[in-house]
């Protein structure tokens, strides 16, 4: 990857963030479409000795390409008529779903919570060469006033009950009238039905399981469709 051919901005970002920690680019190709995402190479240094099994709810999954994420990717690009439609894609962490979906044709919104995740989503945006993303902060429990969107979509944010009842203000908030929300989760999420449960009262919401092999090992992954009750 040659980083000199990103814009300044971006530039000046990937080497601040190579100052601290060791990187690299993984390349993900969904049927056509192929995206670079700029990742940490060595996440134990990265973790600087904290164990992410000790809470899971300190573990920092951004720094992660989860398989929900490659298969939410693999969903999206299904979509019909990307061009004028929009997207916004939460707790976005690397930003895989979002910018395989800018890469074909959607403009697309990256939201999480920190500077230095966005750092890592605007370099990638940069390596993939698209210009219809942008990264806005997001917090939850104080939303702040955007327009909605065609699509919101999401991979593996359902891990806290307490965040249950912020996001469902935040998919009534954004979320157009006749759109839809796709939500990619590891099927042994035990927060996952427990949500749904929850979300039917004001959605009508469609499952699907798709298997991925991984490293000898077959990992399930659930992707709901939601859409709003009349």
């Amino acid at each position: 990857m040659d980083i000199r051919s990103f814009p300044e901005e971006e530039r000046e970002i990937y080497n601040r963030i190579r100052t601290k920690y060791k990187l690299t680019f993984d390349k993900l190709t969904v049927r056509e479409q192929t995206i670079r995402l700029l990742k940490v190479a060595d996440i134990e240094e990265f973790l600087d000795g904290r164990d992410p099994f000790a809470d899971v709810t300190e573990f920092p999954f951004w720094v992660k390409l989860w398989e929900s994420a490659m298969i939410l990717s693999q969903a999206l690009v299904t979509l019909p008529e990307p061009h004028g439609k929009t997207m916004l894609e939460l707790g976005a962490g690397l930003g895989a779903p979002g910018i395989t979906a800018a890469a074909c044709g959607f403009d697309v919104t990256l939201s999480d919570y920190e500077d230095i995740i966005m750092d890592f989503q605007k370099v990638s945006i940069a390596a993939s060469g698209l210009d219809n993303v942008k990264c806005i902060h997001l917090d939850w429990l104080d939303p702040p006033d955007i327009e909605p969107f065609d699509y919101l979509v999401a991979a593996e944010v359902l891990f806290r009950e307490e965040f249950f009842e912020p996001l469902l203000t935040v998919f009534d908030k954004y979320l157009k009238p006749g759109g839809s929300i796709f939500l990619a989760h590891d099927a042994r999420r035990k927060c996952l039905p427990l949500f749904m449960e929850r979300a039917k009262e004001q959605y009508s919401i469609a499952g699907k399981k798709q298997v991925m092999r991984k490293d000898g090992q077959d990992i399930s992954i659930i992707i709901n469709r939601l859409q709003r009750k009349p």
